[in-house]
């Protein structure tokens, strides 16, 4: 087989295991190199399942080392900083949040959270050269590969740094790739009227910058931001957006599965109530009904 031939492999794997309905999506997975957003060879990679169980001590070694490009189009994870568990995310579940974003051709993305840029290709090749995207990666290291890797796409421009502190300007979609305890207020400013706004709630675990919770879609309509659950997720920690209170209340309402039933995000003036899963005087997540 070709490293062409994989590739359209790859993609059919990521279509079946994701439930892509998006040709437009299956086919950046196929156009895509993978090998050449990693580095050079040797290339560690690792089943999602055995980096889990390694990074919480109950395996050894998670990776496995090939010098062959062939083995990097499967649904595994590649190793950017192996000592870090720092990972080119699960194709699979990188496509599914993807796809929650409905992207379009000529829409402009913002991709916090880029790494070294390969989601942030798919997504430029799925918005093609009338769309958009603007990346930012707060790992200086990883920024400044993302920015070598796309620069053969004109329409991505990429930017170093907390991706909290920088306005993207108006968007059509956003996807936050670390995860936060609610949605930063000027995301939700910067969204189109119908967009779609794709992030990690996570909440704390323990001392580390990880923590697991929901990838949660937020849609635009107007003034109002309608939510809903896509999938959990385990992920590295925004470097800002974190409020303890906030990520209490998630805890609790993860526990009680409460948030799994979120259905809007509320910017306006209210007192906390029984509707309320996280609030804040600026954001809170509601199980509340907007529309009535």
């Amino acid at each position: 087989m070709t490293l062409d031939d994989c590739r359209l492999f790859y993609a059919d794997e990521v279509r079946i295991v994701a439930g892509l309905d998006s040709p437009a999506l299956v086919a950046a997975y196929s156009r895509v190199p993978r090998e050449k957003f990693m580095g050079p060879p040797p290339w560690k990679i690792a089943s999602p399942d055995m980096a889990s169980m390694a990074f919480l001590g109950l395996a050894g070694e998670a990776y496995i080392t090939t010098n062959n490009p062939r083995d990097l189009y499967h649904n595994v994870l590649v190793a950017l900083d192996p000592e870090r568990y720092l990972n080119n995310g699960q194709p699979s579940a990188l496509a599914r949040w993807i796809a929650a974003l409905d992207l379009k051709p000529g829409d402009r993305v913002y991709h916090l959270g880029c790494g070294v840029g390969y989601f942030t290709a798919i997504m430029a090749e799925v918005v093609g050269p009338g769309g958009q995207v603007v990346a930012s990666e707060v790992d200086s290291g990883l920024a400044t590969r993302a920015r070598e890797n796309l620069a053969a796409y004109p329409n991505v421009s990429v930017h170093a740094g907390d991706g909290a502190a920088f306005d993207p300007g108006g968007c059509d979609a956003i996807f936050i790739n670390a995860g936060v305890t609610h949605p930063h207020s000027l995301w939700l400013q910067r969204l189109a009227d119908g967009g779609k706004l794709v992030l990690p709630l996570t909440k704390d675990i323990g001392t580390s910058n990880f923590g697991s919770g929901v990838l949660a879609k937020i849609s635009r309509g107007g003034s109002n931001f309608a939510g809903q659950v896509v999938t959990p997720v385990a992920i590295y920690s925004c470097t800002s957006i974190r409020d303890p209170e906030m990520s209490t209340a998630l805890a609790k309402s993860l526990a009680s599965k409460a948030l799994m039933k979120l259905r809007c995000v509320r910017t306006d003036p209210h007192q906390q109530d029984e509707t309320c899963l996280a609030h804040r005087e600026d954001v809170c997540l509601s199980v509340a009904d907007l529309t009535q």
